[in-house]
């Protein structure tokens, strides 16, 4: 098995910490974390692709060990991270490689093969949403302040960075929660408690509204440039309902679907099952 290497990219003065494993030469994944994670969430699936694949998983920025500067000194929106995400591939010389998005890697990731669809091999969507009818209700609060981006609808969404609201993200849905380490939930809860990490969040939460407003964008891309999929779904998600994954298919008719009998952080339970199936989709 392939060692993981925990390191970090100076891209353009922003440090991005990432891990990297497998056998540069070999197959590239990409593998791109969500809310309110890291690259930590892949330490379970880096070690069953390395030997086959060659990954690198990046901590986004304000995420992780990446910088999280201010928010009045840096603009915390999905554009402006996946131009950094973007020039992060660059130098580490990720030149054409697959990807695998989860939650906010998935608007992320997509922004990167919008604007380099020549350098994406295949897409990997892991509770990684692109039609609107993936989206729940459970976005209703945030949806809320999408329309009205008072200072109390901010207030309201602080819900969501509190330490039980994380372990719930990660529990929700799946069978016996005795399979869920408790290692990711401390983590992702002692990042967020750092100091300026609530705003961080915050300007997100509200920036996602331009996700929403690009999905045509990347469902273009999808019919025009026809990449290769494969859908991992946890069904029993709280925010991106099975019908995201199966929309998919409305603009590529040979995507591959699977669900699987968990939640929203489904690499928690099934990261073998996943493995497996990133395998088989890839052909390693």
């Amino acid at each position: 098995m392939s060692a993981i290497r925990y390191l970090q990219a100076d891209v353009d003065g922003f440090r991005v910490s990432y891990r990297e494993a497998g056998t540069p030469g070999k197959p590239k994944l990409l593998l791109l974390h969500g809310f309110p994670t890291s690259s930590h969430m892949f330490r379970d699936l880096i070690p069953l692709l390395a030997h086959d694949l060659h990954l690198i998983a990046p901590d986004l920025p304000g995420f992780g060990g990446s910088d999280m500067p201010p928010h009045e000194q840096f603009a915390y929106t999905f554009d402006h991270i996946a131009e950094v995400i973007d020039r992060f591939t660059e130098v580490v010389g990720f030149d054409r490689y697959a990807m695998y998005v989860f939650d906010y890697g998935a608007p992320t990731g997509f922004r990167l093969a919008v604007e380099h669809p020549d350098r994406i091999t295949a897409i990997v969507s892991q509770n990684g949403n692109a039609y609107a009818e993936g989206l729940s209700e459970g976005w209703n609060p945030i949806r809320a302040y999408w329309e009205d981006p008072s200072d109390a609808n901010r207030q309201a969404l602080r819900q969501f960075l509190a330490p039980e609201t994380t372990r719930w993200q990660y529990t929700h849905g799946v069978s016996d929660d005795a399979l869920v380490s408790p290692d990711g939930i401390a983590l992702d809860n002692h990042y967020l408690a750092r100091p300026g990490a609530d705003d961080v969040q915050l300007d997100l939460f509200l920036d996602y509204s331009n996700n929403v407003a690009r999905y045509p964008e990347f469902q273009s891309y999808f019919r025009t440039y026809t990449p290769r999929l494969l859908a991992v779904w946890g069904k029993n998600d709280p925010f991106f309902l099975p019908a995201g994954a199966e929309a998919f298919r409305r603009d590529l008719p040979e995507a591959q679907i699977r669900f699987y009998d968990t939640g929203h952080f489904a690499l928690e339970t099934h990261a073998h099952d996943i493995a497996q199936a990133i395998r088989s989709f890839l052909s390693v």
